[in-house]
């Protein structure tokens, strides 16, 4: 990658205020993000319990969110951290592939998710000949394809923007509205295509969510149990809690209209969407899930009994 003006270096400016708060804030939020995923990746992968198509997805979906945060928060904490921040040119825009391709994979992964609860509420008989690994691997791949679609497009149309005079970009990560604030090309077709992928993306993701959901809602309702509606309704409370999350943060900075003073409060939401929101999802979708606890149990009690094991020896 190259900028036809010669600028390399781009200077975040970041949130001035509270800086030695903020850098505590998102470091213990990143450590929790980190943690809460990896437990989950992990008890997915070694308790046999939860090697059902679910917790695949439950695994791609926090390996997204551990990559997603990743990308956006250890490079800021860094900056704060030594005062220095500068960010080359290439780097800055190799955070923004990658953030927007994470982001949008999430979304279509979120909706693949929908799917599946649907399958397993409204058709569970059919369900194992529905969602079998080979369909699970083609969703997730059609996942990160769908990204990669959207953004390939996106990006080839900003590796041309020129950058006259300011190199200060108004934000603590590359994103799409501080840097076309500095441009002085005509960036009115980029606005565009990206509002039109961004519009697609959630009317695409949000109709499979809702069309799953309203099934999935109409069949619950016919269950003569109350323990049985209880069950199935605290089985995808979690689901839905996580997409009205994702999908607020994502229409309030993308879709609504940008205003010079609505800067600072899309840079908090940012902060919100790539420190919070992954730190909480883990404990969204475990402290309701008994067979997440169990296993979480289980391995620990594997672990304690091997070091004290090894500590006896």
């Amino acid at each position: 990658m190259r900028n036809q003006t010669g600028i390399t270096l781009f200077i975040v400016r970041g949130l001035p205020q509270l800086q030695v708060l903020l850098l505590i804030f998102l470091f213990l939020t990143y450590i929790l993000s980190v943690t809460g995923n990896l437990t989950i990746i992990t008890l997915t992968l070694v308790d046999h319990h939860l090697k059902t198509p679910m917790y695949f997805f439950l695994r791609n979906f926090s390996f997204l969110e551990l990559s997603f945060t990743t990308v956006c928060i250890p490079k800021f904490l860094y900056n704060m951290s030594t005062r220095d921040y500068t960010v080359t040119y290439d780097a800055c825009f190799t955070q923004y592939f990658f953030g927007i391709l994470l982001g949008i994979s999430e979304f279509f992964l979120l909706a693949a998710m929908s799917y599946d609860c649907y399958v397993a509420i409204c058709k569970p008989l059919h369900y194992t000949t529905i969602i079998n690994n080979r369909v699970c691997n083609q969703l997730i791949l059609g996942c990160w394809l769908s990204g990669l679609m959207i953004i390939v497009p996106i990006l080839g149309e900003f590796l041309e923007l020129e950058f006259c005079d300011s190199n200060i970009i108004d934000h603590f990560v590359c994103d799409l509205s501080p840097l076309l604030e500095i441009t002085c090309s005509d960036t009115q077709f980029l606005e565009r295509m990206i509002l039109a992928f961004a519009v697609l993306t959630l009317i695409i993701t949000l109709v499979l969510v809702v069309l799953s959901y309203s099934s999935i809602v109409r069949t619950i309702l016919r269950f003569p149990s109350v323990e049985q509606r209880k069950k199935a309704f605290s089985t995808c409370s979690s689901h839905m809690i996580v997409v009205s999350m994702t999908c607020g943060t994502c229409i309030f900075i993308y879709i609504k209209p940008s205003e010079k003073e609505g800067v600072a409060m899309n840079k908090i939401v940012a902060v919100l969407a790539t420190s919070v929101a992954p730190a909480m999802n883990p404990f969204i979708y475990t402290l309701r899930n008994k067979q997440v606890i169990q296993a979480f149990r289980n391995t620990f009690k594997k672990v304690y009994i091997y070091f004290k094991a090894i500590k006896g020896n």
